[in-house]
């Protein structure tokens, strides 16, 4: 290539790498803001979590005394004389409803009350980021998440339930996820999110997919590039996570005793970043195994020449492998929608077109390749691997008093010449199986050995 063509390669390249980092974000907040699901999935891992369900447990127990007068239901309730320890008894019951908040957060009917909060807390705010609510919009009100019905369960779970939950207010157990002045901003942004994801996607493997093209000769070095600049983007989401994580948290929770609980929150709710960072870097790994494996190499040339029958003889087979693997990761995938469906198709084009690449060059390298060449080989170098280990074993014995180091030179001894010159021999058709030597240089060095010459440094 051309130094201009070069410049532009890695460019490309350059730009993929940066394209996939910031489609992670892009993909992440997609997900998780914009997928019911997907987020209800990850706010029944964050009820699991017990830093978690200790503080949701205290937030319950603090909203339950502020909006209920105890002390008044349980003189209510008292019988007689004893209504005059309402007031101590009050007091001590607030540390049993702690204990009795865990209790009660990791039963069922608690755990399904929090599901179906938070799903329609997530439908309401996808309604109106995408402006099909009519309960809210920017003109006034709140998206919240609704924990009411859990502070009437935490009443019931201390003995002070009965017709409570008509008397709380409606205020009571409310978290607010986004005010009505911010639902103006929160649309803009979950428009621009929702197409940019789907669109980062896309430009991170045509970038790469025009950098390749452009490569022609040595276009192995530039699908290993693509693959280090994918595992490198993948690993610095990674990073920033932990780096925006404390931030985040530093910033926005002021409280020490709560601040395990936001710790944990982050790390849970952003899980699904790493995750989509991690299938990033598995990519990467792909590319780059793709690009070794058409490098000029020994062992990678040594590998064309084993899967050259198979990609000549049965590429229908190999195409239909790689069709069943793709669907397979599509169907297997959290979410089935336009972006991932593309993406997937972007893929399984890029492998589609590997696959064809790697078939011509190992037609025009090994044309005459046969799989029972592949297993005699293997055979053959399983058998000098044996006779090596003989080799070194009776010359450990017999105490040589000199071997060669670059290529085993004969000893002293005549009666040892043959197996000297034997292992040399078995050498070279080793070097020449990987590929470092010619069928020319092989030929020549087998005829020097075999002739007498056995003395020449390789």
């Amino acid at each position: 290539m051309g130094p201009g063509r070069r410049r532009t390669v890695k460019a490309l390249v350059a730009l993929g790498s940066v394209l996939a980092f910031l489609s992670v974000f892009a993909i992440w907040i997609e997900r998780q803001a914009l997928n019911t699901n997907d987020w209800v999935d990850t706010s029944d891992q964050l009820l699991q979590d017990s830093t978690i369900r200790a503080a949701l447990g205290d937030y319950l127990v603090d909203q339950l005394y502020a909006n209920v007068d105890v002390e008044q239901e349980l003189s209510r309730i008292l019988p007689g004389d004893t209504k005059e320890l309402a007031g101590p008894i009050s007091g001590g019951l607030r540390q049993v409803a702690g204990s009795g908040a865990d209790e009660l957060l990791k039963s069922s009917t608690a755990q399904s009350l929090w599901e179906d909060a938070n799903r329609t807390a997530h439908e309401q705010l996808v309604a109106v980021l995408e402006d099909e609510g009519e309960a809210v919009s920017t003109a006034g009100g709140n998206v919240s998440l609704n924990l009411g019905s859990l502070v009437t369960n935490l009443a019931d779970q201390v003995g002070i339930g009965g017709n409570l939950a008509k008397r709380l207010p409606p205020d009571a157990g409310q978290i607010t996820i986004l005010r009505s002045d911010q639902l103006q901003t929160a649309q803009n942004i979950a428009v621009a999110i929702k197409g940019l994801a789907l669109l980062l996607s896309i430009l991170t493997f045509l970038a790469f997919g025009l950098a390749i093209y452009l490569s022609r000769e040595g276009r192995w070095v530039t699908v290993l590039s693509c693959g280090v600049g994918l595992i490198a983007a993948g690993f610095a989401v990674i990073v920033a996570r932990q780096v925006a994580g404390g931030i985040v948290v530093a910033q926005l929770v002021t409280d020490d005793s709560v601040k395990a609980a936001a710790d944990a929150t982050w790390s849970i709710s952003t899980s699904l970043m790493a995750s989509i960072a991690t299938t990033v870097i598995v990519v990467g790994v792909l590319f780059g195994v793709a690009g070794w494996l058409s490098s000029p190499t020994g062992p990678a040339r040594a590998s064309r020449r084993a899967v050259a029958p198979v990609l000549r003889d049965h590429a229908a087979y190999v195409y239909a492998a790689l069709a069943i693997v793709v669907g397979i990761y599509f169907l297997s995938g959290p979410t089935q929608n336009l972006r991932s469906f593309l993406t997937t198709l972007v893929i399984a084009g890029l492998a589609a077109f590997g696959i064809h690449e790697l078939r011509k060059q190992t037609e025009a390298e090994f044309p005459d390749a046969e799989l029972s060449g592949v297993f005699g080989r293997a055979k053959e170098r399983l058998v000098g691997a044996v006779k090596g280990a003989n080799l070194g074993e009776r010359a450990s014995k017999l105490r040589l008093p000199e071997i060669r180091k670059a290529d085993g030179e004969s000893a002293a001894a005549p009666a040892d010449d043959e197996d000297a010159r034997l292992a040399r021999l078995e050498r070279f058709a080793t070097l020449h199986d990987k590929g470092a030597l010619s069928d020319a240089e092989f030929a020549t060095e087998k005829a020097r050995i075999l002739g007498g010459g056995g003395d020449t440094d390789t």
